[in-house]
């Protein structure tokens, strides 16, 4: 289900020589739909996300990617998703099997580089929307109760699963991630040597913005409801994604105790009634999860 977000969008203007400092995005009930978090300006952080843009090449230089693999619905790229997946008949979430990738999934989960990045994502997460984020703590520990043996990309990371979106120059089309959570929000992250003023831009196209995105530089959205895709960089240019999400069906078997909606059904149909009735008013629960300027400032009105 896609959660509709009210129109219309209002947003800070986009440095163009700066992408050091947040802007958060905002609906106009004042509350933070998506972040420009920009990175952080340090020597150290800029040598981890060279170094997982230099990962991320070396696997797209040396990895036979069929043609196949690198046509989908997203893009003409090779992208290899890693972790927790629930969906397509499993009765509990498991890890995806990357197959002939696995390795390569494990090699670039074992970067120090794109381990730094991904805790940077998640702790951007929990400052520009606590609630939300605490949503998705809650839903991991109670999952952990279940399946201890289940574990997520990263560590330091609250997100399920993570995308590495391999190739010389990687660009999407226009698209939805309608199997992540509606309300949620995915952490992309570019990374490649380009002119970012020139080309890699994203564009967010409910929101009516485009929006400059260098190298090293995080953006939160909530991918599976506003419609986005990438301006292609110039030929000669190089650019990566690395991303994180978590898969709607995750949460729903969390809800339902842990269990398939048949099992559910079968085994509790009182709580099978009661969580079938709240489903109308779900996208205003995903709604009240985010957070306002006002609340994260501390300012009373």
């Amino acid at each position: 289900m896609c959660v509709p977000l009210p129109p219309p969008f209002s947003s800070a203007h986009v440095s163009r020589t700066s992408f050091s400092h947040p802007r958060p995005i905002l609906d106009c009930y004042g509350r933070i739909v998506a972040v420009l978090a920009g990175q952080p300006d340090r020597p150290e952080y800029r040598a981890s996300t060279d170094l997982a843009f230099a990962a991320m090449r070396n696997a797209t230089n040396t990895t036979c990617f069929p043609a196949a693999m690198k046509k989908h619905r997203r893009g003409l790229f090779a992208a290899v998703n890693v972790g927790l997946s629930y969906g397509k008949g499993q009765s509990i979430p498991g890890w995806l099997d990357g197959k002939d990738y696995r390795e390569l999934a494990e090699e670039m989960l074992a970067n120090a580089g794109i381990q730094r990045m991904a805790g940077f994502a998640d702790a951007v997460f929990a400052i520009w929307a606590p609630r939300l984020y605490q949503y998705y703590r809650k839903c991991d520990a109670k999952l952990r109760v279940r399946h201890p043996d289940l574990r997520r990309p990263f560590v330091g990371s609250v997100y399920f699963c993570a995308a590495f979106n391999f190739g010389r120059n990687v660009w999407t089309f226009k698209h939805r991630d309608v199997l992540n959570l509606a309300f949620g929000w995915c952490a992309i992250q570019a990374l490649g040597r380009y002119d970012a003023t020139l080309g890699g831009h994203l564009v967010l196209w409910d929101l009516k913005l485009v929006v400059e995105f260098p190298h090293g530089a995080l953006i939160l959205l909530p991918s599976a409801t506003v419609a986005h895709s990438n301006i292609p960089v110039r030929a000669g240019e190089e650019r990566v994604l690395f991303t994180q999400f978590s898969a709607s069906g995750i949460f729903r078997y969390v809800d339902n105790g842990c269990q398939t909606v048949a099992e559910l059904e079968r085994k509790n149909p009182e709580e099978f009634a009661r969580l079938s009735a709240q489903m109308a008013s779900r996208w205003e629960e995903g709604l009240a999860l985010l957070s306002t300027l006002d609340e994260l400032i501390g300012v009373e009105l």
